[in-house]
């Protein structure tokens, strides 16, 4: 089941709005909750982005739709994927981090840079990896759209690629394509890209190479394996509706727009379940919260989605086989400098830590 980041639908809203419709019952007809648009944070089903845009095309009848909301997105849609490009030290390194790291955003999706040394062109190619997938025109139109403006952004706004090409015939006039892209626009291709000159690979950014590598370092924590597509998602929303208390199946499915059933099968053929990975996540914020802060047990309890401190009691005598006081008191003693001879008289260590969580 592909997911895609909210961002994906970022101005989505505003666009329908001026266009004249009502984006709500767009986003009912695929069943994506309107908080999740343009929202980092939230996990749509990307099948019902691709539906959604094609019907807001039509029901607006704006052929160029993606065309036109691409022109409100750019490299934030992708969030810390797009501060690791904005920091790289080239163009290219800018892209080859885009690549590695665009399961982050969505892992429906893929944006490559084919460069042959001997080349005078290198190629931007976009790709929709998911089986059997849907007509996407709107979603290409609205990727290399996006596409263009990053580098644009990275490079500078006189950036022109030398041709782009379409996989579906074309949505509106030739020209009104190459007046949008300034360039020949090809359709009924192969591939879904352009090709631009490949020196443009070795320009320099404004690197921060600090700043680079701590997001490196995050994403690399975050990355989305290939064989978690739906648990990951579900474990991230899992964590951030815990202390709401109002966690449930339904509402995890609501939020990926997909429905409950059809959520339990994928979670089942990567054998796990909502509730599992909802006790999974439970034990490792404990954990979290236990080894590095002073939180009550109450507070805690509360932030897990516990109505009651003595569910949390159990749940740590379950996970830790021991109580949270004493789970706690363990992680202390554990993380206690060891004492060295020559200070064996010394005043026992202080321990400093947090008073709230991180």
């Amino acid at each position: 089941m592909p997911f895609v980041r909210g961002t994906s639908l970022q101005g989505f809203l505003e666009l329908v709005r001026e266009l004249g419709e009502d984006p709500a019952p767009l986003l009912a007809l695929s069943r994506i909750p309107i908080e999740a648009v343009g929202d980092q944070d939230s996990f749509i089903n990307y099948r019902s982005v691709v539906t959604t845009l094609e019907t807001a095309a039509t029901m607006t009848a704006t052929p160029d739709f993606g065309r036109q909301l691409a022109l409100r997105q750019g490299l934030d849609i992708l969030g810390p994927v797009g501060i690791a490009a904005r920091t790289a030290a080239t163009v290219g390194a800018a892209f080859e981090a885009i690549d590695q790291y665009m399961s982050v955003y969505s892992p429906a999706l893929t944006a490559t840079i084919d460069a042959q040394p001997a080349a005078r062109h290198a190629r931007f190619d976009w790709r929709l990896a998911v089986p059997r997938s849907i007509a996407h025109r709107q979603a290409a139109e609205l990727a290399l759209g996006v596409a263009l403006r990053v580098f644009r952004l990275l490079t500078g706004p006189d950036f022109t690629p030398a041709a782009v090409h379409f996989r579906h015939e074309p949505l509106t006039s030739p020209q009104n394509y190459a007046r949008y892209f300034g360039c020949p626009v090809r359709f009924a291709q192969p591939d879904t890209g352009f090709r631009f000159p490949r020196s443009v690979l070795a320009r320099p950014l404004a690197a921060d190479g600090a700043v680079h590598d701590v997001v490196r370092d995050y994403l690399n924590t975050i990355a989305v394996p290939a064989d978690s597509q739906t648990a990951e998602p579900v474990r991230l929303l899992i964590r951030r509706m815990l202390p709401t208390g109002g966690l449930t199946l339904d509402l995890v499915a609501q939020h990926l727009a997909v429905h409950p059933r059809t959520l339990q099968r994928q979670l089942e053929t990567q054998a796990t379940s909502f509730a599992a990975l909802v006790d999974q996540v439970r034990r490792e914020e404990a954990d979290r919260y236990l080894r590095s802060t002073d939180i009550p047990l109450g507070q805690l309890a509360g932030l897990l989605g516990y109505s009651e401190q003595s569910v949390l009691s159990r749940s740590s005598q379950r996970w830790f086989g021991t109580s949270a006081s004493a789970h706690r008191r363990s992680a202390v003693r554990d993380q206690a400098p060891e004492p060295t001879a020559s200070a064996s008289d010394a005043k026992p260590p202080a321990f400093s830590r947090a008073a709230t969580p991180s």
